[in-house]
């Protein structure tokens, strides 16, 4: 019998029940009913939204009015918002080729930023390397825990490998919105985490570092800070949805 390698992940201490409630605020959210007419409106402004957060944990803030009146010309913010128009269209290669879908998403994602050469390259580490592979092998089929906690995992991961020059964190966070969008857990990409992540980012930044000591407190603390993160989005989502009614 295989053992799933992501399934001791929810015997963590809170950790089952975070990822329940997590998920249980997330469908609560998709009940609102801006969704029903206008979710092609909401599910642009969650884009948007994301992607000015990616961005500014990637330490690079701007005003999100100033990002939507296109005056922002940053190319790391630029390449956020690549990545999170792009999401949606990688929804098929990603449990088929995830490592394709990485090398896509940083091509979005470091274009000006990195040397043409370097686009769509993983660092030449063997130890990055058998990670990423890994990596690849959970994402492709290789668990059956939620989707919440690969997401988590392959977030955590790719911000501990930091495989990419340039913004990698960008890619990380798409590839984690991926999970989410591929699973069919999020298939309309309505679900806003990074602003989760910027809202609580010392949380985020220490949780992450956490991650990447590999020791059982760590990867809870992470969990726990994904879930919440998870949380956070929803309600971000709702605001979102009773702004667009309010302006219909």
């Amino acid at each position: 019998m295989t053992t799933d390698p992501l399934a001791p992940l929810l015997a963590l201490a809170d950790v089952a029940p975070a990822v329940e409630r997590a998920r249980e605020r997330f469908d609560e959210a998709l009940r609102h009913r801006a969704l029903r007419r206008h979710g092609g409106q909401v599910a642009a402004e969650v884009s948007l939204r994301s992607a000015v957060a990616s961005a500014a944990l990637e330490g690079y803030a701007y005003d999100r009015e100033a990002v939507r009146a296109g005056t922002i010309t940053d190319p790391v913010l630029q390449g956020a918002l690549r990545v999170a128009g792009a999401l949606p269209g990688l929804t098929e290669l990603w449990p088929k080729a995830p490592r394709q879908a990485l090398a896509r998403l940083h091509v979005l994602a470091a274009r000006d930023v990195v040397p043409e050469p370097d686009l769509g390259r993983p660092a030449a580490d063997p130890v990055v390397a058998a990670r990423l592979d890994g990596l690849a092998a959970l994402v492709a089929g290789g668990t059956t825990v939620s989707p919440l906690v690969l997401a988590a995992v392959v977030h955590g991961e790719l911000l501990a490998l930091r495989p990419f020059a340039g913004p990698s964190g960008v890619v990380a966070r798409g590839a984690a919105r991926l999970v989410l969008l591929a699973s069919g857990t999020d298939p309309r990409g309505l679900l806003p985490v990074d602003v989760g992540h910027h809202d609580r980012e010392p949380e985020y930044v220490g949780s992450a570092g956490a991650f990447a000591t590999g020791t059982p407190d760590g990867l809870r603390s992470w969990l726990r800070h994904y879930t919440t993160a998870v949380e956070v989005g929803a309600d971000e989502l709702t605001r979102i949805g009773d702004e667009v009614l309010a302006a219909s």
